[in-house]
């Protein structure tokens, strides 16, 4: 097990639940149950995050799918108790702990921003696309410069405003306060985690209704259909913050990325192809390069394993908005594959320099003459 999702359907012995009462024996779902619209279980008390088991319960077999919300979470407790280590566990305690702190202390500039409110945050074309939600509206308001880097127009400025003050009150609050907070990465040394300060059902409500139909029709392969978590955050780019970032791939199966604001030059995002984890250092070939310069407002939502990094930002400072978004059936799967053609421009290339031996080797033997050994 990663992430929480079982791989296979285990057999689940007879377990006693809160009222004494014993399970009885189910297996899990091989594939999930797409039709069914799981619970939140955002307020209720548990040792594991609340995402973990919205989306375990697609995969609850069908005479636990429609029983109460409390019955299915102590169901799927028991499957992550088996198999997710303590370390997990106390881990995701002590995060728990660390944000209930900073929202209970914390107190939001702009309050609409923690709910969503589409009309309000987004472009009106892409809301329109989203409605629609056909593939052939998502091209018309997409750009892909290269294969697999998609860009759009998504944010209104008056919710750029908003985040970018929301960010800067709560920078001042940690000063004021003193108090120690978790950067967005081990790359970053400035921007805040969002989803620490209130921010995350609002975000995650972000990539269920508005990214993953996006990644659904662009990005199947990897998990862009099943995306079950995120994790939100912003960078900072400028004179007195992080100047540049370093090549790299993201924790993510498809991530967004939105310029935020403010004036500044530089800061282009330069691609080199999407590589799995054995291919990640590889060469970059020409029609993999891309630089791309940002917009406040206008999106790019590419494959988390897509190769790229940051130029320096040359003058002023720029804000992005990032949401890694995740998928633990795909990290599941992913466990018993040994090439990833589909998306690994390195695999898709070593694939057809093996198809074209075995096609020379085909070809000789055709028009050897008869009797004659192979040379």
């Amino acid at each position: 097990m990663s992430n929480g999702v079982v791989d296979q359907k285990p057999e689940m012995k007879p377990t006693a639940n809160g009222n004494g009462v014993v399970a009885a024996t189910h297996r899990l779902r091989l594939n999930p149950n797409t039709d069914h619209k799981p619970d939140n279980y955002e307020d209720l008390k548990l040792d594991f995050s609340h995402f973990l088991f919205s989306s375990l319960e697609r995969y609850l077999p069908p005479p636990l799918i429609n029983e109460s919300r409390e019955r299915k979470a102590e169901y799927m407790r028991e499957i992550f108790l088996r198999y997710s280590p303590q370390g997990e566990r106390n881990r995701f305690k002590r995060h728990k702990e660390y944000r209930q702190k900073i929202i209970s202390n914390y107190q939001p500039l702009h309050r609409e921003l923690y709910n969503m409110h589409p009309t309000n945050f987004f472009v009106p074309s892409f809301l329109k696309a989203i409605s629609e939600n056909k593939e052939e509206g998502f091209r018309k308001i997409i750009t892909e410069p290269s294969p697999g880097i998609l860009t759009f127009e998504l944010l209104q400025p008056r919710f750029c405003e908003m985040l970018l003050a929301e960010v800067d009150n709560f920078e001042k609050w940690v000063r004021e306060t003193k108090f120690r907070i978790m950067r967005p990465n081990t790359m970053n040394k400035y921007g805040a985690v969002l989803d620490d300060f209130g921010l995350e059902t609002m975000l995650d409500k972000l990539m269920d209704d508005f990214i993953q139909p996006i990644s659904r029709v662009f990005f199947p392969e990897v998990g862009g259909s099943t995306l079950d978590s995120h994790h939100g955050f912003v960078v900072e780019y400028g004179f007195d913050r992080d100047v540049d970032l370093g090549f790299h791939v993201d924790d993510s199966e498809v991530t967004l990325n939105v310029c935020v604001g403010k004036q500044f030059t530089g800061g282009e995002l330069f691609f080199r192809g999407v590589r799995c984890e054995n291919h990640v250092n590889t060469g970059t070939q020409s029609e993999e390069v891309l630089d791309y310069s940002h917009v406040p407002g206008r999106a790019v939502v590419h494959r988390g394993r897509h190769r790229h990094g940051a130029r320096a930002t040359t003058s002023g400072n720029r804000l992005n908005l990032l949401l890694w978004c995740r998928s633990s059936v795909f990290r599941e799967l992913k466990k018993y594959q040994k090439e990833f053609p589909e998306f690994c421009g390195e695999c898709q290339r070593l694939k057809k320099e093996r198809q074209r031996q075995s096609l020379s080797a085909i070809k000789v033997e055709v028009l050897k003459k008869p009797g004659e050994t192979p040379s």
